[in-house]
């Protein structure tokens, strides 16, 4: 067996999966030695709804890729998503009286920046310094040894519901494994999809997971918002079903076999077979139907999130467009449709991360579960200097390390 040391694991509990990926680290490279995948039965649009079921997806997920890797793993990096979360952006200033800036200042600015009044069913999940102003001069990454008389920082605060962050580790922890640290899950799409090129332009990610589709904006390589829709893959599915009459279990397999995200792709003449309930026998219908039963839904979606861009006020930065991933973003002519509705240029990610079995995972599918393998390996400039929160996690205490310290304005964004 190969020494723990060496491996990195990270899980996706999403609504509609469940997958643990297990890396050998060698520096600072990253090979993919084990895949766990099961579905997912006790959670729903991020939010925890059977614990026992959801347990014993995570037992399968990591038994299957502990015995493909041929190690046992005693912690991971997990992902928490889910309509609760929300950023926002905020600032702080002290004052310097003329004298170099200590790391004792950043500290007291940082404070100040989140000195805000938490809810109490909110906590902070990520603290993301954009940049340091210095009197009148801004954009700078590190004020250390700079003179000046106020010091300034413009943060973003990625604030997620407790009882999510809270549900993620209980159920790890009845696994037997600690949760070395939490990560937003759009987040950790974008650092296995997204290129630092990409973030200083301008970019949004769309991550289409099968309960909501989460959002987050780059602007100058820094994270500026984020937020989801209560909108994924499942309530295609769902549609498909009750249109179709048949079980939800063979909708899914019918959208991803099957779906076109526009009926105008349909050849003439193509059918398919679905399977009827109660016992009947199946039936052949037109694919143009199944067709006509996923356009609406996915335009629903895309205006959605259409909204939450021009609402963000970052439209019209985004230089890079739009990134598509996530299990829906697979469906043909989905990129296509969105640039219409979007009005930018749209394409569809594919995680590529480590080596080994890295060509099992190289679906849009995985960019969540990749993306939390390297939290801790991201390139030079893609936030990795910008992470405050400690990685120390438990299921007593952690929920109001944060919470304690702020009292202010928060009540505006909530």
């Amino acid at each position: 067996m190969r020494q723990n040391k060496s491996i990195v694991a990270a899980l996706d509990i999403g609504s509609s999966k469940t997958c643990c990926v297990i890396a050998a680290q060698q520096d600072r490279a990253l090979e993919i030695v084990g895949l766990g995948t099961t579905v997912t039965q006790g959670y729903r649009r991020g939010a925890l709804v059977d614990l026992d079921k959801t347990v014993a997806g995570i037992q399968v997920a990591i038994e299957e890729a502990e015995t493909m890797a041929g190690v046992e793993i005693s912690s991971v990096y997990a992902g928490v998503g889910g309509c609760g979360a929300k950023g926002f952006n905020s600032h702080g200033v002290v004052g310097i009286k003329g004298r170099e800036i200590t790391r004792t200042d950043i500290g007291r600015v940082i404070e100040a920046a989140t000195a805000v009044a938490m809810p109490p069913d909110r906590e902070v999940l990520h603290i993301l310094v954009n940049e340091y102003q210095v009197d009148d001069q801004g954009e700078i990454r590190d004020p250390v040894g700079i003179c000046g008389v106020r010091l300034e920082a413009r943060v973003h605060l990625v604030t997620t519901l407790a009882s999510a962050a809270q549900n993620v580790i209980r159920c790890t922890n009845q696994c037997g494994l600690k949760v070395e640290d939490l990560v937003l899950n759009p987040m950790a799409s974008a650092e296995a999809v997204l290129g630092l090129d990409e973030r200083k332009l301008g970019v949004a990610l769309v991550d289409i997971g099968g309960g909501t589709s989460d959002l987050v904006i780059y602007v100058n390589g820094q994270v500026v918002h984020t937020t989801s829709v209560p909108v994924g893959g499942a309530n295609i599915s769902n549609d498909i079903a009750v249109g179709l009459r048949t079980p939800t279990a063979e909708a899914d397999r019918l959208k991803e076999l099957f779906g076109l995200a526009s009926s105008s792709l349909v050849h003439k003449d193509e059918t398919v077979e679905v399977p009827s309930v109660g016992g009947r026998s199946p039936r052949m219908i037109s694919r143009k139907i199944l067709c006509d039963i996923i356009e609406p839904r996915l335009k629903e979606l895309l205006q959605m999130i259409h909204q939450e861009l021009v609402a963000s006020g970052y439209e019209g930065e985004l230089n890079s467009g739009v990134v598509l991933t996530g299990g829906a973003a697979l469906m043909e002519g989905f990129p296509e449709m969105a640039e219409q509705i979007f009005g930018c240029p749209v394409r569809r990610a594919y995680p590529s991360v480590g080596g080994g079995l890295s060509d099992l995972v190289h679906s849009p599918v995985y960019s969540t579960v990749l993306g939390l393998l390297v939290h801790d390996h991201a390139q030079p400039g893609i936030s990795a200097g910008n992470r405050t929160r400690s990685r120390e996690r438990n299921t007593e205490g952690m929920y109001f390390r944060m919470r304690n310290r702020m009292s202010g304005f928060f009540k505006e964004f909530f």
